[in-house]
């Protein structure tokens, strides 16, 4: 998330130790309904696991590529369909 990599740079810059985790590995301690209280909790929980793994900020040069690369995968993904749809109007 651009956001969270945003605030990841920002509490660094200031001297506040961040750490940032995958929302993938915080999903199986959500106990119900999303809501951002229910989000803090699954998101403590995650953190005060020992073998809880983080992820590292990106880099605002890091995001800009990562923004590039979906624009592109996009492009291509549309060329391959409107390709598909003349190909298969002219049969």
């Amino acid at each position: 998330c651009g956001g969270a990599n945003h605030w990841y740079r920002t509490f660094m810059g200031m001297g506040i130790p961040t750490q940032l985790i995958s929302p993938q590995h915080v999903k199986p301690y959500v106990k119900s309904n999303k809501n951002d209280r229910n989000d803090a909790q699954a998101i403590a929980e995650a953190a005060s696991r020992a073998s809880m793994r983080f992820v590292r900020g990106k880099t605002v040069e890091q995001q800009d590529v990562q923004a590039l690369l979906k624009i592109r995968d996009r492009l291509v993904k549309s060329r391959t369909a409107l390709i598909n749809e003349i190909r298969g109007l002219l049969q």
